[in-house]
């Protein structure tokens, strides 16, 4: 050490024997131009917030907001002054007389207990050069510390440090240190807060509160002695700010509430402005997103997917206790959260689970559901009668919920996290924005975005399209078509579609064979109105994937996105208009101008009273058909569900007039999620959990009815006219001009329609 002592003081003669010597010559030739410190803005954080202006996330490199000198309040910089460098108003750059003085007493300590950087050589150490302790980069760094002071003035220096030095726990620059440590903004801390804040850049590490509390506050009194040395402040101040605690906020991690959202906000960022600008720019960019929305849609997803796995068995525990399962964590053990336990000990009524230290049960009663268990992706078996001990061991590590937690009891029940995908976007209508986004489980497990990137075949959530182009070609709610066994034959071989449950229903009115989601039906309705007709329509209103030109995409069979479906849909409670959907709402740079704002891109794409007979009939989906579960939320709701073969996929789109959301549920690899479990089973509860809560801030709303649509009574068999005074008869909507005669209806044939199709 006192080798090490006596060489640093070497260096600091011969550094100044050196700085007047020729050598330094030949190290300026390659020194970057101070003068990039005019064009220079310290790498700021982008912050991204919500649709009231709720932080939500962050891009960055190094955590920062830009202050100006100017709203950075005197004791802050004086704190800095004093324990940095007090002389810096009068030295050009660096310091002769504070090189002696470290110089000396160092010698006198025998080890180096005092630094002899300016806050220039500071700052271009910062900017320009490596930390490396060489002697080679202490001269360079005194050569642009001159520089620098010649360029530019003391007070641009210093408003340049203030803003680019680390203070550690991320954070750069006195703004993010304020904001970090005791959660305010830099024009609000104390005297005491301030006098902190200036003595972390010597050490972050070692003076962290969080982590080394009593040097912290031995620190802060060292940086308050210097503030009464230099004259900054009196005895009296000292001695109040020293005495005063300092109250930090806790460190907790930031809630990614939305990180596919934030995902896709980032790309498209990067996209417009590029990697640097989003990274280092400061930006600020206000979106669409809904925390309440997005706070329900996250729970609805989870809790959700949750029950489907569990109705597909337990898959059994995870591990024994020796394989190095984890649960000491500091837990809050609220009601309803999912966590990692172990089974400690058991018996005949119950499981003893501990959880990050603290003991609980688990009675048998919350575990009952694993008797149904999953070996592989399809093997089941199930256990009649089952103990404890038939579900779980001492020793095995488990995932459980937290049921109660208060004085008398801490009760888990069984748990399991699921392997069953889901995705979930939430639309507002009339402008297109997304209020909430969920785009798969859990985003640490896979980053996939399953709302936006996934294609699947949507099954009968794509009817609408079909029963829309019908309405459009002039056929009504109450047109007939015949639901019966077909085949059809092509050079690709035999095709013979059925209805989900096997039966036929014969004459079947449009309204029925949609709310009843008939695939006969509505087969012969596609091959009526035509695959082509359909294909544009669909485009017309939002479809963007490639449809199959054939009759099985009565079925749904041609591959979409969850966003492209649930935005299609967005045109009927909008009143015929297309509303593009949008993430980004403004943008605004570091100094608040501002470079973007959206506008909603909207453009009529179909008539007023088309698609208030869509939302009519899709009011029945709910109110009595495949959708009937939802009437429980007891407001005008309408919707589609949507199943495929083997029950790969389930769906559900549904909406109220003020928002719209989608629903999709399956497994990346395309195997079945269970049996029966159709969009009905599977994505309505998770839909209906959703808009239960995002519901609640609208007020219950109609479907509103444009002029164009009239009321008449028609008999319920036939679809036609008749007298008010016929019993039994309902009433039905329809488009003025296209109300059925009292004469039986005559369909045409399908040549007037130009038909050639293949049917599958």
């Amino acid at each position: 050490m006192f080798r090490f002592i006596i060489g640093t003081t070497a260096s600091l003669v011969l550094l100044i024997i050196t700085a007047v010597g020729g050598g330094l010559f030949y190290l300026a030739q390659d020194l970057p131009s101070v003068e990039i410190l005019r064009t220079y803005t310290p790498a700021q954080t982008t912050r991204v917030y919500s649709d009231d202006k709720q932080l939500i996330g962050q891009f960055f490199i190094e955590r920062r907001v830009f202050v100006p000198l100017s709203k950075i309040p005197k004791n802050m910089v004086r704190a800095i002054l004093a324990v940095e460098d007090a002389r810096f108003y009068e030295h050009s750059g660096f310091d002769w007389i504070r090189i002696i003085k470290a110089g000396w007493t160092n010698l006198e300590n025998l080890q180096v207990k005092q630094g002899a950087s300016t806050i220039t050589q500071q700052l271009v150490r910062s900017l320009f050069l490596t930390p490396d302790k060489t002697m080679e980069r202490k001269l360079k760094e005194i050569l642009l510390a001159r520089r620098m002071e010649v360029a530019f003035t003391k007070d641009e220096i210093l408003e340049a440090y203030l803003n680019q030095i680390y203070f550690g726990q991320g954070a750069y620059g006195v703004q993010a240190a304020a904001k970090t440590y005791f959660g305010k903004d830099i024009h609000q801390v104390t005297l005491g807060e301030a006098a902190f804040i200036a003595g972390l850049p010597k050490a972050p590490n070692s003076y962290s509160p969080y982590s080394h509390g009593d040097k912290a506050k031995q620190r802060q009194q060292v940086v308050l002695k210097r503030m009464v040395d230099e004259g900054f402040i009196t005895q009296e101040e000292y001695e109040a700010a020293y005495k005063k605690d300092l109250v930090f906020q806790k460190r907790v991690e930031e809630e990614n509430i939305a990180p596919h959202f934030l995902e896709h906000v980032r790309q498209e960022m990067i996209t417009r402005y590029g990697y640097d600008a989003v990274y280092k720019g400061g930006m600020s960019v206000y979106t669409s997103l809904n925390v309440e929305m997005q706070r329900a849609a996250n729970q609805a997803v989870q809790e959700g997917l949750r029950e489907i796995d569990k109705r597909r068995g337990f898959r059994g525990v995870v591990a024994q206790k020796q394989d190095g399962w984890n649960t000491n964590h500091s837990f809050r053990l609220i009601p309803g959260e999912v966590v990692p336990g172990i089974v400690i000990a058991i018996s005949k009524e119950a499981a003893t689970v501990e959880v990050g230290g603290i003991v609980g049960k688990m009675p048998l009663t919350k575990m009952l559901w694993a008797r149904k268990q999953l070996r592989g992706k399809s093997t089941i078996t199930e256990i009649v009668d089952p103990t404890v001990s038939d579900l779980v061991r001492p020793g095995d590590r488990i995932w459980v919920r937290v049921e109660r937690n208060d004085a008398k009891a801490l009760i888990f029940s069984l748990e399991q996290q699921p392997e069953v995908e889901g995705a979930l976007i939430a639309i507002d209508p009339a402008t297109g924005r997304v209020k909430a986004m969920v785009g798969g489980y859990d985003f640490n497990r896979s980053k996939f975005d399953r709302a936006l990137l996934s294609k699947r075949q949507p099954g009968s959530a794509f009817k609408p399209m079909i029963y829309a182009t019908a309405i459009e070609r002039g056929l009504t709610a109450a047109t007939v078509v015949i639901d019966n066994p077909v085949i059809y034959t092509s050079n690709k071989g035999v095709w013979k579609p059925e209805n989900y449950d096997g039966k036929f229903y014969g004459a079947t009115r449009l309204r029925d064979a949609l709310a009843f989601s008939r695939n006969l039906a509505t087969v012969k309705l596609l091959e009526r109105i035509g695959t082509k007709r359909v294909a544009e329509f669909a485009a017309r209103i939002g479809i963007r994937s490639p449809l199959t030109r054939n009759l099985s995409l009565a079925l749904g069979t041609s591959e979409v996105s969850l966003i492209e479906l649930t935005s299609a849909y967005g045109v009927f409670p909008n009143n015929g208009v297309r509303a593009e959907p949008s993430f980004i709402v403004s943008v605004k740079d570091h100094t608040g101008r501002v470079l973007e704002q959206h506008t909603p891109a909207l453009r009529r794409v179909i008539a007023r009273e088309t698609a208030y007979m869509m939302n009519s009939m899709m009011e029945d989906v709910v109110q009595r058909g495949t959708g009937r579960r939802a009437r429980a939320l007891g407001r005008p709701l309408a919707g589609k569900t949507g199943t495929t073969n083997e029950f790969n996929d389930a769906w559900f789109i549904g909406y109220a007039p003020q928002i719209i959301a989608g629903v999709w549920v399956g497994f990346d690899d395309r195997r079945s999620i269970g049996d029966k479990e159709t969009g009905a089973a599977a994505a309505l509860p998770i839909w209906m959990a959703f808009m239960e809560k995002a519901l609640a801030r609208y007020p219950v709303e109609h479907f509103s009815i444009p002029e164009g649509i009239v009321y008449a009574r028609i008999d319920p068999e036939s679809g036609l006219r008749v007298q008010e005074d016929v019993p039994d008869a309902i009433v039905e909507a329809f488009i003025r001009g296209t109300v059925p005669p009292y004469k039986p209806e005559i369909l045409p044939p399908n040549n007037l329609f130009e038909m050639n199709e293949e049917p599958f």
